[in-house]
């Protein structure tokens, strides 16, 4: 069955959608179905996407396509609404650069069942689903009626009152009544009518944009709060004189951001008069407003193009929050999955909550007793069946600690990325995501067949799929089962998670392997291996799954849990077969008798660093990647650049801190850093990769603070040097006894001057071990290192691949590629890098040379599935999965 998977879209959560759309592409069962991806873009076209941009990290990497977007003197990436009005003609030749524009007349031709992951208006509010259904296409989850009452939050809380449905004391206010009221009187209002503290909202939004928790008494932020929420911004003169050159950047970005600030084109205003121009750009709106506060210090309105009318106000209930998804059964029967308890660092569950590994957690089933866990499945079952919603819909709510249960912004499509509520919570009842997908989509098709609507048709669709399903299981023992070992006990297990969980999914959906998903955990001395259960790979991070592994072996289940695997049996039976939820430890030498093959998904220590593979030598297991050798070296970069440097190889000038020496004469240590490495400088983990602890150190005092750190003996951290080192809430930092000081590589002379990441694939061919070497991404760090979030959330990092070493000279650019290539193929070879590998480096371009410095060799790159080396793999014509399989295909042949 050919799946058009619609994924982007117009709203402000078209990241999350594209992201989302990515996981559905890579996990349907390529035995049932072939995905189509359908890319529709902020302007409302429809576009067969040319499959290798779906591996981009984010939408803006490769749309608008780098060569139609004029250049940035600030390096501001943009979407298409940003390139101003366009002609149909200028559109099509933006959209022929990634695929072919197709109308919806011609869907049928292209796939025979729509699965829809945009979000937000146009996406979940009936437009799409009405269209699709006037072109008589099935299509997932919700119709017409439930996803139009779905998206909007208003009528939603008029309906849960006609209904007599349990939900918050709420009051909206128009935008002309904010623009007119008294703001300070409006504020009081609010806090006597609905308490404090209280929560703003703009009504068509989800994924926790234009949503605010009002828990301070201070005005301003009220104001602020509140004009966001109606996507507005009113700037003054005396803060924008404050803001140094790199402030005003950061300020841009944020407020052009579209999920946190207030997107783009704005309508831009002198406050109180004059015309209103539309400024499309983020460097014009920079421009116009240096110029305007030069000479004037009037303030300046900004409202966005695509606002709201008006905002919600809502009482905040005190208690705790749950997402539950409700999906129908064979029988047409709302079905409640274990609802989830979602563990906040702050009040609001906000975006870089909701999507970065290890920023929350998720907690099934909310750690309640059992009455009154039915008690929520019940108030969603009702709420689901009152708002006549189909297939499935995610629920959220609270419950309060009286047991009062209060339910508000229902989703008819949830969030898909991998490890997302819709995914987590199946997997309780024993589904991994590919299965799942498929429930859904055969789900669809039955609720599609009771519109009346080209029933034989999808009849005939709904036959040939059960057969398909039913033949599934007959075909498992063929399959190499493969070990797919991730976790660890470093800094980078939550990315390692993240990595493992991707390949499982993408060998999950082939034909040709059963990955078997295998947590380590442990120390140094004893590594501990569990065969896991996909209810538990499906935790949030690396943490939540080693303690679930422990409280399924030492406690008894959750008897809400025995009571939903019971009533899902039958469907569980049919996509999965037979499924354990118990988790089990095994040794090395039990797993070479379960499995053909491993997949080392660990970053650092252990798993980049020879310890693993040491253990599947020993017993002939082939595995991903370096030796042990190899690793050995790679994964101290101390040892990599020393032996780098003595081959000719350009890195950084560095120097080996040891806690001995730091801890024997800090004066004398500092001293001597600050004669040999000027600031600024870089200070990072000699031994960890993924952006741990990478920081630039501007002066004497964040030195200081980064060694104390790093050295220090307890656990937690020291709160003014979490402060000077500017930590985000959550962020890992490891206790190390040495620590790498290194100069900061810049553009000096240089003509151009970029960091890329270029990634390598192995191969046997007649004269050895051959090298093919991807063109590289060029990485685009907003605060000069690249941050976690902008290497794995999505929508947050930018890259473009292929890297821009010439802009506007294809010749020039290929050759300066060639010899950056050429050098990290010669850093692979120096090493005796095999299978794949990841080389991260600074480039400076001159008239007559290229330089490339190298930073760190990972021989074990990150997986995740927006990760640079999958946007590199593409563009050499390697889907994914192709490439692992690549990857695995050498392990055996080198064994």
């Amino acid at each position: 069955m050919r799946v058009g998977v619609f994924f982007g879209g117009q709203s402000r959560e078209r990241e999350v959608s594209f992201a989302g759309g990515r996981t559905v592409y890579d996990n349907l069962n390529k035995s049932l179905f072939e995905p189509i991806p359908i890319f529709v873009d902020s302007k409302g076209n429809f576009i067969l996407l040319d499959w290798q941009y779906i591996y981009k990290g984010t939408i803006r990497d490769f749309y608008p396509p780098i060569n139609k977007v004029p250049a940035s003197a600030n390096g501001f990436q943009i979407y298409l609404e940003s390139l101003g009005e366009l002609t149909c003609e200028q559109q099509e030749e933006i959209i022929s650069e990634v695929g072919r524009k197709v109308q919806p007349e011609e869907f049928r031709d292209l796939f025979d069942f729509a699965f829809l992951a945009l979000h937000g208006p146009y996406g979940e509010d009936g437009n799409i689903q009405g269209l699709l259904e006037w072109y008589g296409l099935p299509y997932s989850g919700s119709g017409i009626l439930p996803s139009a009452i779905g998206i909007d939050k208003s009528v939603q809380k008029q309906m849960f009152k006609d209904l007599g449905l349990n939900s918050p004391a709420t009051t909206k206010l128009s935008k002309s009544d904010w623009l007119s009221q008294d703001h300070s009187a409006l504020f009081h209002s609010l806090q006597k009518q609905l308490g404090f503290p209280f929560v703003v909202k703009a009504p068509h939004q989800g994924s926790s944009i234009g949503v605010a928790v009002i828990n301070t008494e201070d005005q301003e932020t009220f104001e602020r709060q509140v004009n966001r929420a109606f996507f507005m911004e009113e700037l003054d003169e005396a803060a924008w004189s404050q803001y140094s050159p790199q402030d005003k950047l950061q300020f841009i970005a944020g407020l052009v951001d579209i999920r946190s600030g207030i997107g783009l084109p704005v309508f831009y205003q002198v406050a109180g008069k004059g015309e209103k121009e539309i400024v499309y750009h983020p460097e014009e709106l920079l421009r116009k407003l240096d110029a305007h506060f030069a000479q004037s210090a009037e303030n300046i309105h900004l409202q966005a193009w695509d606002e709201e009318e008006f905002v919600l106000f809502e009482a905040f209930i005190k208690g705790r929050e749950f997402s539950c998804i409700v999906v129908e059964d064979e029988n047409g029967q709302p079905l409640p999955l274990p609802p989830t308890e979602v563990i906040k660092v702050q009040d609001l569950f906000d975006y870089r909550s909701k999507y970065l590994p290890g920023m929350s957690r998720k907690r099934t089933p909310i750690d309640l007793d059992l009455p009154s866990i039915r008690k929520i499945q019940k108030a969603c079952c009702e709420l689901y069946q009152k708002l006549h919603f189909d297939v499935y819909a995610r629920i959220d709510g609270f419950i309060t600690e009286e047991g009062e249960v209060f339910l508000n912004d229902p989703n008819t499509t949830s969030g898909m990325m991998p490890s997302s509520f819709f995914f987590h919570q199946a997997a309780e009842i024993g589904l991994n995501p590919s299965q799942f997908l498929t429930f859904i989509i055969r789900t669809s098709l039955a609720k599609r067949l009771q519109t009346g609507k080209r029933n034989q048709h999808l009849r005939n669709l709904l036959e040939g799929l059960d057969g398909e399903i039913a033949s599934l299981q007959a075909h498992m023992a063929e399959k190499t089962k493969v070990a797919v070992i991730m976790g660890g006990y470093s800094s980078e297990r939550h990315i390692s998670v993240e990595s493992g969980r991707n390949i499982y999914e993408k060998l999950a959906s082939s034909e040709k392997y059963e990955p078997v998903p295998i947590f380590l955990t442990g120390s140094d001395k004893q590594h501990e291996l569990y065969v896991i259960p996909v209810n538990i790979l499906l935790k949030d991070n690396a943490d939540d799954i080693r303690h679930k592994i422990t409280e399924a072996l030492e406690t008894e289940k959750h008897p809400v849990l025995d009571e939903t695997i019971a009533e899902a049996k039958n469907l569980t039976s049919k996509y999965a077969g037979v499924v354990d939820f118990q988790p089990r430890k095994l040794n090395y030498e039990q797993l070479a008798e379960e499995v053909g093959e491993a997949f080392i998904a660990l970053h650092g220590r252990p798993g980049e660093d020879g310890a693993v593979q040491k253990h599947l030598d020993r017993l002939k297991i082939p595995y991903n990647g370096s030796g042990v050798e190899s690793s050995q070296i790679t994964i101290d970069k101390y040892k990599t650049n020393e032996i780098l440097r003595s081959h000719g190889i350009k890195v950084a000038k560095h120097y080996l801190l040891e806690k001995e020496d730091w801890l024997t004469d800090q004066e004398k240590t500092v001293g001597y850093i600050e004669k040999e490495f000027p600031y600024p400088l870089i200070a990072k983990p000699a031994d960890d990769g993924c952006s741990s602890a990478v920081k630039k150190i501007d002066d004497r005092a964040t030195l200081e603070a980064f060694a104390r750190s790093i050295f220090r003996e307890e656990e937690e951290l020291n709160q003014e040097d979490l402060r000077v080192l500017n930590l985000q809430p959550k962020e890992e930092f490891p206790q190390k006894k040495c620590f790498l000081i290194e100069e900061m590589i810049t553009k000096t002379d240089a003509e151009h001057f970029l960091e890329i990441t270029g990634g390598m694939l192995t191969q046997y061919g007649e004269g050895g071990v051959e090298y093919e070497v991807f063109e590289p991404s060029e990485a685009l760090a907003s605060k000069g290192i690249l941050s976690l979030e902008e290497k794995f959330l999505a929508g947050e990092g930018q890259n473009i691949t292929p890297a821009r070493f010439a802009i506007g000279n294809a010749e020039r650019n290929a050759e300066i590629s060639k010899a950056v290539r050429g050098t990290l193929e010669k850093v692979a070879r120096i090493l005796q890098v095999e299978g794949y590998c990841r080389v991260d480096a600074f480039v400076k371009i001159y008239a007559d040379r290229v330089e490339t410095y190298v930073i760190e060799v990972n021989s074990l790159p990150g997986m995740t599935p927006a990760t640079c080396i999958f946007h590199q793999c593409a563009i050499h014509g390697y889907k994914p999965y192709e490439f692992i399989d690549n990857i695995l295909e050498y392990g055996k042949q080198r064994l």
